[in-house]
């Protein structure tokens, strides 16, 4: 039921305004402005009725303030006495959306107010759709970081940033209809985890954030994680078989606010990072950003070694060089000089210095597509290092002449190579 606050110094008119309206709407009065503005902080009124002449504050004065403390347009009627077309036409130039004269009119009240409500509840379905993900129904992108950031700045609790883990394989295997349902049926699932109170978005293809007012429980969020993984890999067991194999799921990274600030930049960011870490520890569960470790390292939900297998592995393989970070790269790197020294493996490292820095991201390119797909590469600066298992010193320099051969000449004298055989 849509709620009305009534405000005039008259206790009458306030009564006569109850029994005509409170049989369609909500009605709760104010005696004066100053009541009728905590009034309406506390209870958020769909629209103002009020009398336009008051001691200490007037109509007008009520509105500009009120209109300060809304995010949006508060509709408000004046009532007044007045019969002058001045205090009419100031009325509609602050912004009233009507203007009735006392003595009020049952029939011609219920009427304009009507119209009001009517235009309100227009105005709300297009801002509705407006905002709304019209896939999964949920808050979209712009409107979430709209929201929930305004909401981060005045409230406690948590942030979650949730990604699906393997939905890709969804869509390539069963096809984008089977995952559009997929990420209609994830939405149900937080929806049902959420409360009225709290926010939820999908900030596109299978990301979503969440903020949960007032949670500050690491035990209420691992729940909530367990809740939405199980009941995500069930339903896509209903939907493509009791056999479907893929590693459906969810990794979510969470921060607690106030307590890693009140920006919702900063605090994406940080859950941004919270979720990397699930990504690297096996997946399908929750880790909150500054803990000193994962609550759950989430190995036990993984349901057999065929789903490890896929949690693993590689996704859609890109023909050329596998290319790793440098701290990648050094694992690598060692557990390849391990298998070489026990399994008498060949192992050549290789070393290009670019003395020009300006065409790195083009010798980049022309140095992966040139490698095998079991070469190892990775790059900081000028500075290039490439692992070729099974290879000899001889085959390291038909590598070089290969990559060479593909770049400009110009470009090939400004690269040092340097070779070595580790076995």
């Amino acid at each position: 039921m849509s709620k009305i606050l009534v405000v005039d110094d008259e206790e009458m008119m306030l009564m006569m305004a109850r029994h005509i309206l409170s049989r369609k709407y909500e009605i709760i009065t104010a005696s004066d402005g100053f009541e009728a503005i905590e009034l309406f902080e506390a209870e958020r009124p769909d629209m103002v009725l009020s009398d336009l002449m008051m001691p200490e504050m007037d109509g007008y004065e009520l509105h500009r303030i009120l209109q300060e403390k809304s995010a949006g347009t508060v509709p408000i009627m004046f009532m007044t006495a007045d019969e002058s077309i001045e205090s009419e036409s100031k009325g509609f130039e602050v912004g009233a959306a009507d203007y009735i004269r006392k003595p009020l009119r049952p029939d011609i009240l219920l009427k304009r107010v009507g119209v009001i409500m009517d235009n309100l509840d227009k105005i709300r379905g297009l801002q509705a759709e407006a905002s709304t993900d019209q896939l999964t129904k949920l808050l979209n992108k712009s409107s979430a970081q709209k929201e929930i950031g305004e909401a981060v700045k005045k409230s406690a609790g948590a942030l979650l940033m949730l990604d699906l883990d393997s939905f890709k394989l969804i869509n390539d295997i069963y096809g984008h209809i089977a995952g559009d349902k997929i990420l209609i049926r994830f939405a149900e699932l937080i929806k049902s985890i959420i409360r009225e109170n709290d926010l939820a978005g999908r900030m596109g293809g299978d990301e979503f954030v969440v903020f949960l007012r007032d949670i500050d429980d690491e035990k209420v969020l691992k729940n909530k994680a367990n809740f939405l993984n199980e009941n995500l890999l069930e339903t896509a067991r209903k939907m493509f078989g009791e056999d479907m194999d893929i590693p459906l799921g969810t990794s979510i990274g969470a921060v607690f606010v106030p307590e890693e600030g009140k920006d919702f930049s900063t605090l994406y960011e940080k859950a941004d990072k919270a979720l990397y870490e699930v990504k690297q520890h096996g997946k399908h569960g929750i880790f909150v950003f500054g803990a000193k470790k994962r609550s759950d390292n989430n190995l036990a939900s993984v349901e057999g070694i065929s789903q490890m297998r896929m949690i693993l592995g590689e996704r859609n393989i890109e023909p050329g060089a596998y290319v790793v970070e440098f701290e990648d790269f050094k694992k690598i790197y060692r557990l390849m000089v391990r298998l070489s020294e026990n399994y008498k493996r060949k192992l050549i490292l290789m070393q290009f210095t670019l003395l020009d820095e300006s065409f790195a991201e083009e010798f980049k390119e022309t140095l992966i597509h040139s490698l095998r797909k079991s070469d190892c590469v990775t790059c900081s600066g000028k500075k290039f290092l490439v692992l070729l298992p099974e290879a000899a010193l001889i085959e390291a320099e038909l590598v070089k002449n290969r990559i060479f051969s593909r770049l400009d000449k110009g470009m090939a004298m400004k690269i040092v190579f340097e070779p070595e055989k580790i076995f």
